[in-house]
């Protein structure tokens, strides 16, 4: 396995992928991160499947940055990321937490978690 500091980059690197606007808008570039049986807690309190990302438009697009970011390996191919966004269209802030699967060698997103924060 690649040393600790290229493996966080890498995973850093897909969850800065799905804050992009472009990623966000393409139905296509989601299906390629996210896990088929992918689910997710909202802030708002919404569950979401991979169907609710990918069936439409694709993800709201707002300005958002990331920062605090961490992983933790839970298992051989099974790692937890967590990190703090500024949603800067919405004047809210998160934490984050999100469980990526390596799949056919590819790391993909099973779980999604934002709970809205004060700061």
């Amino acid at each position: 396995m690649e040393d600790q500091l290229e493996f966080k980059k890498r995973i850093l690197d897909l969850e800065l992928q799905l804050l992009k606007p472009r990623i966000r808008q393409s139905p296509t570039e989601i299906d390629k991160l996210l896990a088929e049986e992918f689910f997710e807690f909202g802030s708002s309190g919404a569950v979401w499947s991979k169907e609710d990302s990918v069936g439409g438009q694709g993800l709201s697009v707002r300005d958002m940055t990331l920062t605090n970011f961490e992983i933790n390996l839970l298992a051989e191919g099974v790692v937890l990321a967590t990190y703090h966004v500024k949603d800067l269209t919405r004047n809210q802030n998160t934490l984050r937490s999100s469980i990526w699967k390596l799949d056919s060698g590819h790391w993909k997103m099973f779980f999604h978690q934002g709970t809205l924060t004060e700061s």
